[in-house]
């Protein structure tokens, strides 16, 4: 099965700026970047996305230009919950707070939030279920943290290392599985 791992395209956040869960909007002009995404995907596909909005208009913008088999909003793609630090800048998060999460990311849940191994095994079971039940050709949209977590499962590269993987806005990734 081919899995075409979307990243969706820049927000309106400024660098620096923790949003995670947080519905963001896209920054525009965002058309000639989704037209390329297009460009890069299967003529026919199952479609998952983010329920954040940031994933949703791209999902959509991709459901109008190939043939849709399925369009899906799936909350287990959703970014890492960074809790109490959403829509905070990086540099204003108490160090007390912050340097223990940046030592140990993986296995550290964020004060009302979540850690990667959590977001890592929601992804997981996502994954499970979905190569048991689909064969098509299946698009994800969603975020730099969900692509990363697929990365790992496929590559088996440690969770300490999915940073390793760089994914840009608006990046294509065709894995099989």
């Amino acid at each position: 099965m081919e899995i075409y791992l979307v990243r969706h395209t820049e927000t309106i956040c400024e660098k620096g700026v923790c949003y995670g869960q947080s519905d963001v909007d896209l920054a525009e002009p965002f058309e000639s970047v989704f037209e390329n995404i297009v460009s890069q995907l299967p003529p026919e596909a199952i479609i998952f996305s983010s329920p954040l909005k940031r994933c949703v208009i791209l999902a959509e913008y991709i459901q109008n230009h190939i043939k849709t088999i399925a369009f899906e909003k799936e909350d287990r793609l959703m970014e890492m919950n960074f809790g109490d630090w959403e829509m905070k800048n990086w540099n204003k998060i108490p160090p007390e707070q912050l340097n223990p999460w940046m030592e140990d990311f993986v296995n550290i849940r964020v004060s009302n939030g979540e850690s990667f191994v959590v977001l890592h095994e929601r992804v997981g079971i996502f994954l499970s279920q979905i190569s048991k039940e689909i064969t098509k050709p299946i698009i994800i949209v969603a975020h730099a943290g969900v692509i990363r977590s697929i990365l790992c499962h496929h590559t088996s590269l440690h969770l300490k290392d999915a940073f390793n993987n760089k994914v840009d806005f608006g990046e294509v990734i065709k894995i099989a599985l």
